[in-house]
């Protein structure tokens, strides 16, 4: 993980994973939805490099007190290789940067066991159920992390 580096998402990235983003980051969010994101000045996008090929993205919301986290997505071929917990790591970091934060906020797939391993091992608690959520078939599992 050492060789993997977290810089902030460009458009140019998104040119780069364009033509892949289906095939290999799984169906999270399209590049229309991703370009818009970038032009929003209350989000936050950061890719996760290594060399120059990107193997993971993740982004925040931030709103008056809470940052909500938008995706973790790591690509097919370089999963389990400890890169989502490298990039939920700096979005933690990134969030007790942001002023008045008090804590991180984000939905999950009750399906996806790896994320909500992921989400607990970083002290997520779940405080919430939305029935349905992800294409009215699947619920999320709403979880917070209290930062101070």
């Amino acid at each position: 993980m050492d060789n993997i580096k977290i810089s902030n998402m460009t458009l140019l990235d998104l040119e780069c994973i364009s033509n892949i983003l289906q095939s290999d980051f799984d169906d999270f969010w399209n590049i229309t939805t991703l370009k818009s994101e970038l032009l929003n000045p209350n989000s936050k996008y950061i890719v996760a490099k290594l060399d120059n090929l990107i193997v993971g993205f993740a982004g925040i919301w931030k709103s008056v007190d809470d940052v909500h986290i938008t995706n973790i997505v790591v690509n097919k071929n370089f999963r389990k290789q400890n890169i989502g917990s490298l990039i939920l790591s700096i979005l933690i970091e990134l969030a007790k940067l942001e002023p008045n934060i008090s804590s991180i906020t984000l939905e999950v797939n009750s399906n996806n066991i790896v994320a909500i391993k992921l989400y607990e091992k970083f002290g997520f608690k779940a405080v919430g159920l939305r029935k349905k959520y992800y294409n009215n078939i699947d619920d999320a599992i709403i979880y917070t992390k209290e930062l101070y």
